[in-house]
């Protein structure tokens, strides 16, 4: 039975797994069958394809795999039947992360709503402070445990590529000391001139090749630059030669952070039962957790151009395709690859959080002006030439705006002092009365004028026993949320300082403890 050779001259890769093209020609004088021989044992039956040109038809098509007995050939079997297993309950394990995750958006969404109802409705005395903080409490709890759900499943999906890349690379090297065993295509045909030769094109898909989506963000004034590269994985045991690869977003089969305020509440002291530790971890106020991982390093601007993929985009699916043949060998982990660059506009600005942290950061606004939408992945952010550190991008759509944190800038002076704090007690009514005042200034070092967002907080009452008065501010905020947020801007020349001042009032009804107070 003839042989056709037929080198691998296209590759498609998608996040899961890669479509092999081989292309060959092949004389018909030697009868009906052709062979294409020596494929990996991995591929999937159903997806083989085969075209052709020539004088004859495709009559059929039929997927071998010629195993011997042997130890090794056995142990092969059972390694590939395992990783197909694993792969099903890595399938599994994405979907449950991906029903988590909007279970929490869902809550954070439905808490952030409730939060502004339940002030508005506890000020006009509609509301009864032991309902509203049971339906709290309860919020809180399922968030927590969605929380908790999704960064078990995101361990659980992190170790079970690891345990996938490895089972990969046993596959390899059995594949590799077992020349024996290999999975052949037989194409049946009807030939019409013997004479001839036939041109075919084979197909088919393999597990154990992936990819995922990268950037490099870069901002340079306002202009911002986004650099994307596709990072190739791939453990199917052969080698794919300088050929035509495409990256596509198909499934066949199926930081650094701005600070952000939360709601400062007063409260009663509750009696807390007895309950387990982890029924109450997780869910704190204060500085995000994305706000309190940075990693800092320095990094060189690339001098170069970079050379631009192609982007086709489908009804579903984007594909992109390199402008010159990629070598990927087998084994390879993390094969970059660019594929596009957008050029888009920031605004600029500064956000301060005093209350959690006396810095300025820098931060860009950017709408993605392009028609490419991006997938999510992991960006390295610089600044000029300097590495900012690495962030997370979501989905980006076209059209929708993004903000990038670039930073702390020492050149932005900020302090929060406390000029004002009395503590009393009236005599006959037994009432308490705390009364704060807070100055924030804000001193702008650098050579350029400066737009500084400054965030700061009073307390919001919980409980008909406390009572916050008289909330004060200098000058009037830009913006004021219901749940004691006050937003100003700062627009300061180089040199310059501007000043913000909130005070206020806290009764506290007789025989009632105070909780949450901040010193």
């Amino acid at each position: 039975m003839p042989t056709v050779e037929a080198p691998i001259s296209a590759v498609t890769v998608y996040p899961q797994q890669a479509r092999i093209t081989r292309r060959g020609k092949a004389p018909l004088d030697g009868g009906p069958r052709l062979t294409f021989a020596g494929l990996p044992l991995s591929l999937d039956p159903g997806s083989v394809r085969v075209t052709g040109t020539g004088p004859a038809l495709i009559t059929g098509v039929d997927v071998r795999t010629e195993r011997h007995a042997s130890p090794a050939d056995a142990a092969l079997r059972a390694l590939v039947d395992q990783r197909r297993a694993d792969q099903a309950t890595l399938d599994g394990v994405v979907d449950d992360e991906a029903a988590e995750a909007m279970k929490v958006d869902l809550l954070t969404s439905l808490a952030k709503r409730s939060g502004g109802s339940f002030a508005k409705a506890l000020a006009a005395g509609t509301a009864e402070p032991s309902r509203v903080a049971e339906v709290t409490d309860a919020l809180s709890s399922r968030l927590a445990s969605a929380l908790k759900a999704r960064r078990v499943l995101s361990d659980r999906i992190t170790r079970l590529r690891e345990d996938l890349a490895a089972l990969d690379r046993r596959i390899e090297s059995h594949s590799a000391r077992s020349d024996e065993d290999s999975t052949s295509v037989v194409v049946e045909l009807e030939i019409s001139d013997a004479s001839g030769s036939a041109e075919l094109e084979l197909s088919y898909v393999v597990p154990g090749a992936s990819w995922e989506p990268g950037y490099d963000v870069r901002v340079r004034g306002t202009e911002v630059t986004v650099l994307s590269y596709g990072l190739v994985s791939q453990h199917t045991g052969e080698d794919w030669p300088e050929c035509e690869l495409a990256l596509s977003t198909a499934r066949p089969a199926v930081s650094v952070v701005v600070p952000e305020l939360s709601p400062w509440y007063l409260d009663r002291v509750h009696p807390v039962p007895p309950a387990p530790a982890a029924a109450y971890g997780g869910s704190g106020g204060g500085i995000p957790d994305g706000a309190r991982t940075r990693g800092f390093a320095a990094l060189a601007a690339a001098p170069m151009a970079p050379k631009l993929a192609s982007v086709e985009q489908g009804t579903t699916a984007v594909t992109y395709r390199p402008s010159r043949p990629v070598a990927v060998p087998s084994g390879a982990s993390g094969h970059r690859t660019t594929l596009a660059q957008l050029s888009l506009t920031a605004v600029l600005g500064y956000v301060t959080a005093p209350v959690l942290a006396e810095e300025a950061y820098l931060r860009a606004v950017v709408v993605n002006s392009s028609s490419v939408a991006l997938r999510p992945g992991r960006a390295s952010v610089f600044h000029d030439a300097e590495f900012v550190g690495t962030t997370v991008l979501e989905a980006w759509a076209p059209g929708e705006e993004l903000e990038l944190a670039l930073g702390v800038d020492d050149r932005i002076r900020i302090e929060r002092e406390l000029i004002r704090r009395t503590a009393s007690k009236a005599t006959l009514s037994g009432q308490k009365r705390r009364e704060a005042e807070y100055r924030i200034s804000v001193g702008n070092h650098g050579p350029r004028s400066a737009e500084v967002t400054v965030l700061d907080q009073a307390p919001v009452s919980r409980d008909d026993g406390v009572t916050v008065r008289d909330v004060k501010t200098s000058p009037e905020p830009v913006e004021t949320s219901e749940l004691g947020e006050f937003t100003w801007k700062l627009t300061l020349e180089p040199g310059q300082t501007g000043e913000v001042k909130l005070s206020y009032r806290v009764d506290v009804a007789k025989g009632v403890e105070l909780s949450g107070w901040r010193e």
